[in-house]
């Protein structure tokens, strides 16, 4: 088992990651492009990804897994982001497609802003299938690990931090916090 401080400093790495992917990601994608000629909002569903099967399976497999890959690290960051090692799977699942899918949108609708960017449904729906899919990947044997490292830690190994309120528990008033390790179990550090 992780000890109990570290799975705020495991929530606030993936935290930083994550806002350092999106902004990796909106500077990739929202950057100007000036061309002579940019053709009509792909608003139909599957014409993009039909047009590129057209082109030949090099480029078709390219074009798809570009925009499958763009936006698979988010299906490993948010849950990463949330740090909740025992949750459901289908609520992890649900909750990572619906962020991956809301923030692909966002991108989507901002790129119409930018000059020589356009709207596509077909890139919508390629990255948030590739967030669930690296989610569905990674997401479910990282925790079960997680899990059975916490099972199999010994009883007196893992740490323990308790929060205790001094002076009746009053806002103003100080607060101490009370740590266990197992070196140090007759003895408390209190700080």
């Amino acid at each position: 088992m992780q000890p109990a401080s570290s799975m705020p400093k495991v929530r606030a790495v993936g935290l930083l990651l994550t806002a350092a992917y999106l902004t990796f990601v909106g500077w990739l994608l929202l950057r100007p492009h000036y061309v002579a000629w940019v053709p009509a909002p792909n608003l139909s569903p599957l014409g993009t990804i039909r047009a590129d099967l057209r082109m030949g399976p090099g480029q078709a497999v390219r074009r798809i897994g570009e925009g499958l890959a763009l936006l698979a690290p988010l299906g490993v960051l948010l849950p990463a982001a949330g740090g909740r090692v025992t949750t459901s799977a289908f609520a992890s699942f649900a909750r990572t497609v619906f962020a991956a899918l809301m923030i692909s949108l966002s991108v989507e609708f901002l790129q119409t802003l930018v000059p020589g960017q356009l709207f596509d449904v077909d890139a919508l729906l390629l990255n948030t299938t590739g967030a669930a899919l690296a989610h569905l990947l990674v997401v479910p044997g990282a925790r079960r690990r997680l899990r059975q490292r916490e099972a199999a830690a010994p009883a007196g190994t893992a740490r323990r931090e308790d929060a205790a309120h001094v002076g009746g528990g009053a806002p103003g008033k100080a607060r101490a916090a009370v740590r266990y390790t197992a070196r140090d179990e007759d003895t408390a550090d209190v700080s």
